[in-house]
């Protein structure tokens, strides 16, 4: 399976009010530059969202691929239920789910990414304008019948909605937050996409950066206050003291396997049952070569072990610590 499990993340593409206002500000050029490098290294599958950059994300993406053979491109996955208003793009998205308003979105993602069909479409949260599961999850079966996304799929969801959704019809994918630090979905939802033959996609695998072993306590302090994690309790306090050393203890592991900490930490993802892929984000090429090896990387009984008692003894996080079958 190899590089099919390590997708690009682009979600800090944009160098809008938006974007900025979560990532700090990003060129275009390196975005392109990044995603054309992950490619060549054989990443077969980009993840993208209308809402990142308000747009734009999806429109850098378009770029980057266009000089690309069609035979050559990577699969391309984009998400719908953010919806932004252009007079104020300052302002937090609205959580659409109205069917009128995801088809509006699926034609303007179509046009902004420069194709006919969209390999994977998923809702990106669950909507609060009144519209059910049900509801929304109908609309995206419908554009799959309709051959303007080959497969559908929830982001952020719960396994009761979930459940909810496949009754309707079967959900290809899940797309949750899932790492050795956030890992409250290994109690519920992955378990039950194991069970219904769900692909699962995590993103932030290296939780935002804390777990690619180039963090520290002077970088956490550092951080501009435009970037969300100088505000997050990951990053600072009892909780960024936790995390760094847990991110301490997967160094021993990566110097066994020859890897970066951060290539581990995304191995030790895709170790669980049901996690058929993660996502990592990359703003220069340099960032892509350090977590590529997790992929084939394959972690031992020994390995994972070693891990399950680091975050057991630092603390750090929440969810269980292992699969439950272990």
């Amino acid at each position: 399976m190899g590089h099919r499990r390590r997708g690009l993340g682009s979600i800090t593409v944009g160098p809008d009010e938006q974007a900025s206002a979560a990532w700090g500000a990003q060129d275009d050029a390196d975005s392109i530059a990044a995603i054309r490098h992950a490619i060549t290294a054989g990443v077969n599958w980009i993840d993208t969202a209308a809402v990142y950059g308000l747009g734009h994300s999806e429109e850098v993406v378009a770029a980057a691929l266009r000089d690309i053979p069609e035979s050559e491109r990577p699969y391309v996955f984009t998400k719908c239920g953010m919806v932004w208003d252009p007079a104020n793009p300052a302002e937090e998205p609205a959580r659409a789910g109205a069917p009128d308003s995801i088809r509006r979105e699926v034609e303007q993602s179509l046009r902004r990414l420069g194709v006919e069909r969209i390999d994977l479409y998923q809702m990106h949260w669950p909507a609060d304008d009144g519209a059910s599961v049900e509801d929304y999850w109908q609309t995206l079966l419908d554009l799959k019948a309709e051959g303007k996304i080959r497969a559908a799929g929830l982001s952020n969801h719960s396994a009761e909605q979930l459940t909810l959704a496949e009754k309707l019809g079967h959900v290809d994918t899940l797309q949750p937050p899932f790492s050795a630090i956030r890992r409250g979905v290994g109690a519920a939802e992955l378990p039950w996409c194991a069970e219904h033959n769900t692909g699962v996609i995590v993103y932030s695998p290296m939780q935002a950066g804390l777990l690619t072993g180039a963090f520290s306590t002077e970088r956490a302090a550092a951080l501009p206050a435009d970037d969300w994690r100088s505000r997050s309790a990951d990053f600072t306090g009892a909780g960024l003291t936790a995390n760094l050393a847990l991110a301490q203890a997967l160094r021993p592991v990566a110097q066994r396997h020859g890897v970066s900490p951060g290539a581990v930490a995304v191995a030790w993802t895709l170790s669980w049952p049901g996690v058929t892929g993660a996502i990592v984000g990359a703003r220069n090429p340099a960032q892509i070569d350090g977590w590529l090896p997790a992929g084939s990387l394959e972690l031992t009984a020994a390995d994972l072990a070693e891990i399950t008692a680091a975050i057991q003894r630092t603390g750090a996080g929440s969810g269980p610590a292992q699969p439950e079958a272990l």
